[in-house]
Order: C-alpha cells, then structure tokens, then sequence
C-alpha cells in the first residue's frame, strides 16, 4: 500500500469505526495513518482523518470517521453512518464486553443507520500484543464475523502487526463490489464526504479513543 498524491485520486471512500470506547480505534487509526503509537484516552465526539493511499493500482482518498463510544454519543450517530462504504468493527481481545456489545449493541445500529445494504464490515480484534491477557479466542472471531458477513482480522495498534492489513483487505473488497466504487466515484463524492458536521460538545476535545 503506497502512498498517492495529494491532489490526484481516483475514489474517494468513507470508512468507520466503531466499537466500546477503550477499545483503540483512536489508536488504530493514528498507527495507520501516521505511522506511529500512542497511549490514549477516550475520544469526546468524533476524530475525523484522511488519508491518500494506492491499493489495487488506484489512487484513493480514505475519509476514516473515528466514532466516540460512550453511550451519550449514540445518539449522534445516524449522519456518520450515513454514505459509509466500509465499517470497521473493533474489539479488545483482553475486554470479552466489548465483543458481545458488537452484536448485542453495535451491530443493531449497523442495520438501523446503515444506508447502503453493500457497505463493507470488517471485524477486528486489537490488542493481540497482550497474548497473555486474551479472553476473546481468534475462533469466536471468526465465528462471529461468518454469522455477521464480516471480514476479520486480528491485529495490534502498538505494535503495527496487520494494521495496514486491515485497512487494505477493507479497500480492496470495497474496490471489487461495483455499487460502492460509483459512490465512491470522484465525480459524485468529491466534495459531498466533507459537507457533515461533526457534533459540538461542552466538553474539550480529544484526539484519542
């Protein structure tokens, strides 16, 4: 996956995550687009990042919206669902509630937001760098992402293993399905991604989840 110019792309697609807060969304999403790991604490509202890659001989701009997941947000969480070509499902490995709130919670709200029915679901398990911690085995993932229709992968923000992997089997599957590569045309979504808002809250922002 390498990087594209700036000023050139061929699509442009809206990608989301989601998942209980704490699970490292945040830090998934800063590994992938800066190269680099931090320690963060909870995002307040929503991080919003792009990035321009080249995957499958395309040039694309990658729109990632960062949802916050603490249950006073939910509410505010039609518009971003709204367009997405592609959702990423995180979980902590070491956490076993952030996993069933993946389909007792975030799942539900897949199916009542979610405005195209060919949107692309990856699951990903993080934090696989804390083996020792694991409760949620790799084959309940498996499982859960056949029953769901999802992708999967396993991977950790802090050490970068299969992070980029991620993002890229979610792009190419994204590439091969024809109703989301028209959307995700220049000529229609060019300027359209960037027209929502994100929520304003009483609260100092963070760049982290």
């Amino acid at each position: 996956m390498d990087s594209s110019s700036v000023s050139e792309f061929d699509y442009l697609f809206k990608l989301l995550m989601i998942g209980d807060s704490g699970v490292g969304k945040s830090s998934l999403l800063l590994s992938f687009t800066s190269d680099t790991f931090e320690e963060l604490s909870p995002t307040i509202g929503v991080d919003f990042k792009v990035k321009h890659v080249t995957i499958g001989g395309k040039k694309l701009k990658l729109a990632i919206w960062d949802t916050a997941g603490q249950e006073r947000f939910r509410t505010l969480t039609s518009s971003y669902y709204r367009g997405a070509q592609g959702i990423i499902m995180v979980y902590d490995v070491t956490r076993r509630e952030t996993f069933t709130n993946l389909s007792d919670i975030w799942a539900k709200e897949i199916d009542l937001y979610s405005t195209n029915q060919d949107c692309i679901k990856m699951l990903v398990g993080n934090k696989v760098d804390k083996e020792n911690e694991r409760v949620v085995t790799k084959k309940e993932g498996i499982d859960f992402a056949r029953e769901y229709g999802c992708l999967f992968i396993e991977c950790s923000a802090k050490t970068r293993v299969n992070v980029e992997q991620c993002f890229e089997e979610l792009v190419l599957k994204i590439l091969d399905t024809p109703s989301l590569t028209s959307e995700g045309s220049t000529t229609v979504k060019r300027n359209n991604i960037f027209s929502q808002k994100a929520p304003v809250s009483d609260e100092s922002t963070s760049a982290c989840c």
